[in-house]
């Protein structure tokens, strides 16, 4: 009797990595059109405007099925300091996209699950273990492999990804606490719709209004943003984090393909050093968690 569960949850595992391949394809597609957007004339801000606005759009069939339900909620200062916080993120995040070299940015990215584990010891007092402190010094030591501190001078795109996966990183924190009342459509639509008079404000002051060109980039990269983030949580429901983690690693690989046929951008050894320290770290982590769950 126990042949059956296992080849279901492996089966189940599968489709989740799968998933998880198709969101790091998607993810690093919209960084690309993020980067085109930009070269076209597209200031950073106002890209992340659209892409939030275009989200909303996916939000539509929700209240179509579930009305204003989802909208009830006790924690309602939460859920907009969350979305307040993502706004700022997304801001920088989409900057660094457009100065910076993109697999550069993609591997410091990870860091983020490293500084919600800190911040989840900090704050819910969890136990963090001679293990998963390996791991997260192993992660920062990658982080600095690819900023290389007194070699290479610290450029902003790298100060605004770092700083924007902190604040993610806090987000992540937040929605653990959020998920403990609120479900996972109520955080999810109270994101999106903070976010996208939020980060409208922004991009008044640097708008221009988008050529027939530029509209198609900018709905590819509204497209798919809210492709791949469909795809994550079809991942995540799926399999566990542990299992479908590793498979992000990919994001690295095709943004830097992206950079190399699109922007001329070919990725140092320090970026594949430090970007592998770093990944492996958060892949350990997660694995260290679900461990700490089965005890």
């Amino acid at each position: 009797m126990s042949s059956q569960p296992a080849s279901v949850d492996a089966a189940d595992n599968l489709k989740g990595m799968i998933w998880m391949a198709v969101y790091a394809a998607l993810m690093a597609g919209m960084h690309g059109g993020v980067r085109m957007a930009s070269e076209s004339g597209v200031h950073a801000f106002e890209i992340a405007f659209f892409r939030n606005l275009f989200a909303i759009l996916v939000l539509i069939p929700w209240f179509w099925r579930l009305g204003l339900a989802p909208l009830k909620t006790k924690r309602l200062g939460l859920l907009i300091t969350r979305g307040a916080l993502n706004t700022l993120c997304m801001l920088a995040f989409f900057t660094a996209l457009t100065i910076g070299n993109l697999a550069e940015v993609a591997a410091l990215s990870f860091t983020a699950p490293i500084y919600a584990t800190i911040i989840g010891m900090l704050f819910f007092h969890e136990v963090v273990g001679l293990r998963r402190w390996s791991a997260i010094l192993v992660g920062f030591l990658g982080v600095l492999i690819i900023i290389r501190p007194g070699f290479e001078s610290l450029g902003l795109s790298q100060v605004l990804v770092l700083a924007s996966s902190f604040g993610w990183a806090i987000c992540m924190v937040m929605i653990k606490e959020l998920s403990r009342t609120e479900s996972a459509v109520t955080i999810s639509l109270y994101m999106t719709l903070v976010m996208a008079p939020l980060s409208l404000v922004p991009a008044l002051f640097h708008w221009t209004w988008p050529t027939p060109e530029q509209w198609l980039i900018l709905l590819a990269v509204g497209g798919l943003g809210g492709a791949g983030q469909m795809a994550l949580t079809h991942s995540l429901r799926l399999a566990a984090t542990h299992v479908v983690t590793p498979l992000d690693f990919l994001r690295l690989v095709f943004v830097s393909i992206l950079g190399y046929f699109l922007f001329d951008q070919v990725p140092d050894i320090f970026v594949w050093l430090g970007g592998s320290m770093i990944f492996t770290s958060v892949a350990f982590i997660a694995y260290r968690e679900h461990v700490r769950r089965q005890t």
